[in-house]
């Protein structure tokens, strides 16, 4: 069911924690539109609520916050935390947190498999249609900005993987380097090619397995299925600080408290196995690559050099989530770090819910 304009939520462009093949981050003409400025009036009836917003930003805590007020169930749009086995780098909801309201989408696959967003939106429509017949609100909860455009905008067929192609782009690269097949790349798919850095060995792989298998270029895909997408009738709250020092702090504090729980043995487990590496998306989440590093050059490895590194890349993380968050003309902005953030949030959803208690209809 579409929703009138003003009550859609417009997604343009995705971010991720772990590798994920997709476009770069919103426009500076998105850009341009009035940023925090909501639609004309709440759709009527939306079938889900959405609650974004950069790593650290107190997602969680203000997702459980709704849940003692409305009925829900919280959907992860998460592609860190699918993965079992990592709980910790991915500050993943513990057992209390899972025991006060119903969550999906966590721990379903192992490490060693791949996740991809349209398999996301399969399991996320499935989930919003089940947890509406339950009489509750399907709130999906997350910073993967990739999963939340295709939920809204759609996503195009894409060739399965090939295991011979990609077995002979690896061979390539190993022979040539990445950057050369980053060249190979800007020759059959320039608009691809040019919003990935030549080192980005996934996502080039991706490309080119996508041009040889179908003969179509990856970005031509992508911009069939912007024309053709459906619009999902949800809505989408987006958690942006005001001020970018209050979140980095926030992201300092939680690395040093990952670090301090066990973050480092949690990797070594995964290391240890011999089916997982660096190449694959799992193991190339932030934090969880730097600390694969770090172990890789030493172990124990050097603290001071692994907390600095990273906390830089989720530095890194949060400035591309909060630059896609803002590229978006319409979303219910709540400043993540007002003193009363909290009372904001609920206040804004009671605007589009309807008082506390209030089930969909």
């Amino acid at each position: 069911m579409a929703l009138p304009a003003r009550g859609r939520a417009i997604l343009s462009a995705p971010s991720a924690g772990c590798a994920q093949p997709g476009a770069a981050a919103g426009s500076s003409a998105t850009a341009a539109a009035e940023p925090g400025i909501a639609p004309a009036g709440p759709p009527a009836a939306p079938t889900w609520l959405g609650l974004a917003g950069p790593t650290a930003s107190g997602k969680t805590a203000l997702a459980l916050a709704l849940a003692r007020r409305w009925p829900v169930e919280i959907v992860s749009v998460d592609s860190a935390l699918v993965y079992r086995g990592m709980d910790i780098g991915s500050a993943k909801p513990g057992a209390a947190e899972r025991a006060a309201v119903p969550h999906h989408l966590l721990d379903i696959i192992d490490p060693a498999q791949a996740y991809s967003a349209a398999q996301f939106v399969a399991d996320a429509r499935g989930l919003i249609a089940a947890i509406r017949a339950r009489g509750r609100w399907p709130l999906l909860v997350g910073g993967t900005m990739m999963y939340f455009k295709a939920l809204v905008d759609g996503i195009d067929e894409m060739p399965a993987a090939d295991p011979v192609i990609r077995a002979a782009i690896d061979a390539e690269a190993a022979r040539l380097g990445w950057p050369a097949l980053h060249a190979q790349l800007a020759r059959v798919d320039p608009v691809t090619a040019a919003r990935l850095p030549p080192t980005d060995s996934q996502r080039i792989q991706r490309a080119l397995e996508v041009w040889r298998a179908s003969g179509t270029p990856l970005s031509a895909l992508h911009q069939r299925a912007r024309r053709a997408a459906p619009v999902d009738d949800g809505v989408l709250v987006a958690l942006e600080p005001a001020q970018r020092a209050w979140l980095h702090e926030r992201i300092a504090a939680r690395f040093d408290a990952m670090l301090a729980a066990g973050f480092l043995d949690e990797v070594r487990a995964l290391r240890a196995r011999p089916d997982l590496h660096l190449d694959l998306p799992a193991m190339r989440c932030v934090g969880y690559r730097q600390a694969w590093a770090a172990l890789d050059a030493a172990d124990p490895p050097d603290l001071a050099t692994l907390r600095e590194r990273g906390v830089a890349a989720t530095r890194q993380l949060a400035k591309r989530q909060i630059t896609w968050l803002r590229g978006m003309p319409r979303r219910h902005v709540v400043e993540a770090d007002a003193a009363d953030v909290e009372a904001r949030l609920v206040a804004r959803m009671a605007g589009l819910l309807g008082p506390a208690g209030t089930a969909p209809a």
